[in-house]
């Protein structure tokens, strides 16, 4: 065994992250679902996400079973939605073509949808006690510090190298230990900014450490400024009581979603529109507060409307298009800007939490 590895394994025993709700166990469906949980997300946003996943698909048939409505329902707030589509691919293709059961090969477990080789290694290294190397971004910081790994880490060159090296580095026992070992000391040792050296148990080791250069590595990929996009939004509201609102595709930006219509004409023209799409004739259309939402790729600048109607009864919509009931909405996919637009409206019905927390208070 490597002193890398030595030195990473007695740190993980002392210092490393034993607590979180999926660990403690051998479950793959358990280690899966955080896997896919928290890829580009921390893991304070994940653990809530992931305890009310547990209490309402205990189990991977009842994830299967699911509507895809649900499944992103819960997911809702957590972001990368296409994560949420491919979980639920992934489950009814366990389901479907593997009895229910996660194989036990990283080779394997790589086919299934949504599943990359970094995360498959960690499942059978976890669930199954397989020896393969991952390589996360917190891997990824972590080697490129330690080795003094140079170049942009998402190139081919680089990326092969990365898991060349990781792979020489796996010890011959305790590698379920060692990966976590390697996984935490990038969350909570060598973050991306600064990093706490001090209490790294290889820093006598690390090049970048020894060298000053810690700041320089991994090398950050020189992007293009991200750019704005603008998007007008309609919450059109039949008496306070309902909501118009459209499915997304399944592909693409919020992918299966509920999110509120959008509108790219000029406001003063909302009125034929709305009758022409949708039947209905605003009583009044005013302002709501700007919002903007950053993505991977480009920031998204929204102009929400509250447009009031008198009645949608007999209203028409397009395919894809529904009302819902204000006091439901908790209950439905929608996105985390569609949600903080509709919280900010003003005598929108209160949600029965917000009922309940009021009656208590007196």
């Amino acid at each position: 065994m490597s002193q890398f590895a030595r030195e990473l394994i007695r740190w993980q025993h002392a210092h490393g992250r034993h607590d979180l709700p999926w660990q403690g166990g051998r479950d793959p469906y358990r280690i899966w679902l955080s896997e896919i949980m928290l890829q580009q997300t921390r893991v304070e946003t994940v653990i809530p996400y992931f305890a009310r996943f547990l209490a309402r698909f205990p189990t991977l048939g009842a994830l299967a079973g699911a509507e895809m409505d649900e499944v992103l329902t819960l997911w809702s707030g957590l972001g990368y939605y296409a994560r949420a589509r491919n979980l639920h691919a992934c489950a009814r293709r366990l389901v479907d073509r593997h009895r229910g059961r996660f194989p036990r090969s990283p080779d394997e477990i790589a086919m299934l949808p949504g599943i990359g080789r970094s995360t498959a290694a960690a499942i059978a290294v976890f669930a199954f006690g397989a020896r393969a190397p991952i390589l996360d971004g917190n891997v990824k910081r972590v080697l490129c510090r330690h080795f003094a790994i140079y170049g942009d880490p998402g190139s081919s060159a680089v990326t092969a190298r990365l898991w060349a090296l990781a792979e020489s580095l796996l010890p011959a026992a305790r590698v379920d230990t060692y990966i976590q070992a390697q996984m935490d000391l990038g969350a909570v040792v060598c973050t991306r900014t600064k990093p706490h050296c001090g209490r790294c148990p290889v820093r006598g080791s690390c090049v970048a450490y020894r060298d000053g250069r810690v700041a320089e590595l991994p090398a950050r990929r020189r992007r293009a400024p991200r750019p704005h996009r603008h998007q007008q939004m309609l919450v059109v509201r039949d008496r306070g009581r309902r909501v118009l609102l459209e499915q997304r595709p399944a592909d693409g930006l919020w992918g299966g979603l509920l999110v509120l219509p959008g509108y790219d004409g000029a406001i003063d023209d909302v009125e034929h529109w709305l009758a022409a799409h949708h039947g209905v004739r605003p009583n009044s259309v005013a302002p709501l507060p700007a919002l903007r939402h950053a993505f991977t790729h480009f920031t998204l600048e929204i102009r929400p409307w509250l447009v009031e109607v008198a009645d949608s009864a007999r209203a028409i919509t397009q395919p894809g298009t529904r009302w819902a009931d204000t006091t439901s909405l908790d209950a439905l996919p929608l996105p985390a800007p569609v949600r903080r637009i509709l919280d900010g409206v003003p005598q929108l019905t209160p949600r029965p939490e917000a009922c309940a927390a009021a009656d208590r208070s007196g």
